[in-house]
């Protein structure tokens, strides 16, 4: 018989301990992700930013989760599109993803770099990207200062070629090999 964990917990009372933003990012710069770009378009405008906060969700039906700040010039975009790219990145990469985690540079600018395809959905996709991934926005859930999109995957294409990934850990890029089949 499974024990009841809300009788369970409205029983204790336990304070955790107050935990700074500092600390936080400290400890979160110590989980590797994969560096990828997410990009978006349609009605709302083209945008496109670097992202670490990227997860699979479940493979039936397959679904991504992506992070944005809110308070990201993009965000809205993302929103009232519904669509999202997302290109999984390789080393040779790396100088793009800088790109388009700037604050500074504008879309064009950003979009004026790389070679990209247009997806099913109508979002940008990194031509020789590791992966890329063309979904749509399912769901949506708000903590803190993001938002968590529940993506909806519709196409799915991979690199033969590409021998690295990109990850982001401890505050430096660093290359991962591809393991082939």
């Amino acid at each position: 018989m499974p024990h009841d964990t809300t009788t369970l917990l409205s029983q204790t009372t336990f304070e955790a301990p107050a935990v700074s933003q500092d600390q936080f990012r400290e400890a979160m710069s110590l989980l590797g992700a994969p560096v990828v770009l997410v990009t978006t378009d349609g009605p709302g405008g083209r945008q496109g930013l670097t992202v670490s906060a990227i997860s699979s969700v479940s493979d039936t039906p397959p679904t991504v989760l992506v992070c944005l700040n809110r308070s990201n010039r993009s965000h809205q975009a993302f929103l009232k599109n519904g669509v999202v790219g997302i290109s999984v990145l390789s080393p040779v990469h790396h100088d793009l993803a800088r790109v388009f985690a700037s604050r500074s540079v504008e879309p064009d600018e950003k979009f004026a770099q790389g070679n990209w395809v247009i997806g099913e959905t109508g979002s940008a996709l990194l031509s020789d990207a590791l992966v890329t991934l063309d979904c749509e926005i399912d769901a949506i859930h708000s903590a803190g200062t993001h938002d968590a999109l529940f993506c909806a995957v519709k196409s799915i294409s991979t690199s033969a070629d590409a021998d690295h990934g990109l990850a982001w850990f401890s505050r430096n890029f660093h290359h991962l090999p591809v393991k082939r089949a």
